[in-house]
Protein backbone atom coordinates (compact mmCIF):
# COMPACT_ATOMS: atom_id res chain seq x y z
CA UNK A 1 0.00 0.00 0.00
CA UNK A 2 2.86 2.86 0.94
CA UNK A 3 4.95 2.03 -2.04
CA UNK A 4 1.62 1.97 -4.56
CA UNK A 5 0.69 5.48 -2.49
CA UNK A 6 4.39 7.19 -3.00
CA UNK A 7 4.63 5.52 -6.74
CA UNK A 8 0.97 7.46 -7.85
CA UNK A 9 2.06 10.34 -6.02
CA UNK A 10 5.72 10.56 -7.08
CA UNK A 11 4.85 10.00 -10.62
CA UNK A 12 2.53 14.00 -11.11
CA UNK A 13 5.99 15.39 -11.46
CA UNK A 14 8.18 13.85 -13.58
CA UNK A 15 9.81 16.58 -15.23
CA UNK A 16 12.04 17.67 -12.60
CA UNK A 17 13.74 14.34 -12.71
CA UNK A 18 16.18 14.74 -15.57
CA UNK A 19 17.12 18.65 -14.36
CA UNK A 20 20.29 19.20 -13.21
CA UNK A 21 21.26 21.05 -9.52
CA UNK A 22 19.32 23.99 -7.96
CA UNK A 23 17.34 23.33 -4.54
CA UNK A 24 13.93 21.66 -4.51
CA UNK A 25 11.17 22.93 -3.26
CA UNK A 26 8.51 19.36 -2.52
CA UNK A 27 5.03 20.32 -1.52
CA UNK A 28 3.00 17.48 -0.56
CA UNK A 29 -0.90 17.93 0.55
CA UNK A 30 -3.21 15.21 1.94
CA UNK A 31 -6.38 14.87 3.87
CA UNK A 32 -6.15 12.66 7.67
CA UNK A 33 -8.06 8.99 7.67
CA UNK A 34 -11.87 10.22 9.50
CA UNK A 35 -11.58 10.03 13.11
CA UNK A 36 -7.53 11.10 13.08
CA UNK A 37 -7.35 14.41 15.17
CA UNK A 38 -4.66 16.99 14.41
CA UNK A 39 -3.13 16.75 17.71
CA UNK A 40 -3.04 12.90 17.23
CA UNK A 41 -1.11 13.46 13.89
CA UNK A 42 1.26 16.06 14.77
CA UNK A 43 3.76 14.25 16.94
CA UNK A 44 3.47 11.28 14.51
CA UNK A 45 4.16 13.87 11.66
CA UNK A 46 6.93 15.24 13.66
CA UNK A 47 8.67 11.87 14.22
CA UNK A 48 8.97 11.04 10.59
CA UNK A 49 10.86 14.51 10.44
CA UNK A 50 12.96 13.86 12.76
CA UNK A 51 13.74 9.83 12.69
CA UNK A 52 13.99 10.36 8.60
CA UNK A 53 13.10 12.84 6.22
CA UNK A 54 15.82 15.24 8.52
CA UNK A 55 18.79 12.74 8.27
CA UNK A 56 18.74 12.69 4.59
CA UNK A 57 22.03 13.50 2.46
CA UNK A 58 20.64 16.55 0.83
CA UNK A 59 17.73 18.01 3.24
CA UNK A 60 17.40 21.45 4.25
CA UNK A 61 14.60 21.54 6.15
CA UNK A 62 10.98 20.89 6.48
CA UNK A 63 8.08 22.50 7.98
CA UNK A 64 4.05 21.38 7.98
CA UNK A 65 0.93 23.19 9.13
CA UNK A 66 -2.68 21.77 9.23
CA UNK A 67 -5.86 23.28 7.98
CA UNK A 68 -9.56 23.06 8.06
CA UNK A 69 -11.44 19.25 7.89
CA UNK A 70 -8.05 17.42 8.48
CA UNK A 71 -6.49 18.75 5.45
CA UNK A 72 -2.24 19.12 5.92
CA UNK A 73 0.77 20.76 3.93
CA UNK A 74 3.85 19.83 4.09
CA UNK A 75 7.00 21.80 2.71
CA UNK A 76 10.59 19.84 2.18
CA UNK A 77 13.60 21.74 1.09
CA UNK A 78 16.12 20.01 -0.45
CA UNK A 79 19.76 20.65 -2.13
CA UNK A 80 18.79 18.77 -5.53
CA UNK A 81 16.11 16.47 -7.17
CA UNK A 82 18.59 14.00 -6.84
CA UNK A 83 18.43 14.05 -2.85
CA UNK A 84 14.77 14.53 -3.08
CA UNK A 85 14.39 11.53 -4.94
CA UNK A 86 16.89 9.31 -2.67
CA UNK A 87 14.68 10.35 0.64
CA UNK A 88 11.15 8.94 -1.67
CA UNK A 89 12.45 5.64 -2.15
CA UNK A 90 13.58 5.39 1.75
CA UNK A 91 10.37 6.72 3.02
CA UNK A 92 8.73 3.28 2.84
CA UNK A 93 11.69 1.61 4.84
CA UNK A 94 11.40 3.97 7.69
CA UNK A 95 9.69 3.04 10.69
CA UNK A 96 8.11 6.40 11.54
CA UNK A 97 6.68 5.99 7.78
CA UNK A 98 4.51 3.57 8.49
CA UNK A 99 2.70 5.28 11.21
CA UNK A 100 2.37 8.58 8.99
CA UNK A 101 0.70 6.20 6.50
CA UNK A 102 -1.76 4.56 8.53
CA UNK A 103 -2.95 7.92 9.62
CA UNK A 104 -3.49 9.80 6.29
CA UNK A 105 -5.74 8.88 3.39
CA UNK A 106 -3.39 8.46 0.57
CA UNK A 107 -6.12 8.40 -2.45
CA UNK A 108 -5.67 12.39 -1.38
CA UNK A 109 -1.92 12.58 -1.24
CA UNK A 110 -0.53 15.20 -3.82
CA UNK A 111 2.75 16.11 -4.56
CA UNK A 112 4.62 19.10 -6.46
CA UNK A 113 7.99 19.71 -6.78
CA UNK A 114 9.42 23.35 -8.14
CA UNK A 115 13.03 24.01 -8.59
CA UNK A 116 14.90 27.12 -7.20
Amino acid sequence: MLSSALSATFAVQPALAGQGGGEVVEVVTFKLRTGVSAAEFAPIDKAVEREHVAKQSGFVSRESAHGADGDWLVIVHWRSAKDADASMATFEKAPAAAQFMAKIEASTMSMKRYQK
